[in-house]
């Protein structure tokens, strides 16, 4: 079983920046790829980010290439979305997840290609 715990989310202004971090409680954290996903009032969830098990590969939804990066510590159990140049449509919960596999799959940007979730935290970009 792993558990999730999303932090640093809150409210910024437009064009300001945010530093989420998701720790992870296990031992399996070193051998799972990560991803980032947000949900903003009556829409689906979204892919955001995600990262393969030793940070060597990622991928970002188009919406926020080249102002998201995601990164993560395995010593520290702990992976990272750094947010910049935030813009209002960012506004949404953000959620961690963890994969089953350590490599990220055709499908990393589905939902279903994620085994655990965190509990959100909640991003507000005003304009």
């Amino acid at each position: 079983q792993v558990q999730l715990v999303e932090s640093g989310g809150g409210l910024v202004q437009a064009g300001g920046s945010l530093s989420l971090s998701c720790a992870a409680s296990g031992r399996t954290f070193s051998s799972q790829a990560m991803g980032w996903f947000r949900q903003a009032p009556g829409k689906e969830r979204e892919f955001v980010a995600a990262i393969n098990w030793s940070g060597g590969r990622t991928f970002y939804a188009d919406s926020v290439k080249g102002r998201f990066t995601i990164s993560r510590d395995n010593a520290k159990n702990t992976v990272y979305l750094q947010m910049n140049s935030l813009k209002p449509e960012d506004t949404a919960v953000y959620y961690c997840a963890a994969s089953l596999d350590r490599y990220l799959r055709a499908s990393y940007y589905h939902t279903g290609s994620y085994a655990y979730w965190g509990q959100g935290t909640q991003v507000t970009v005003s304009s």
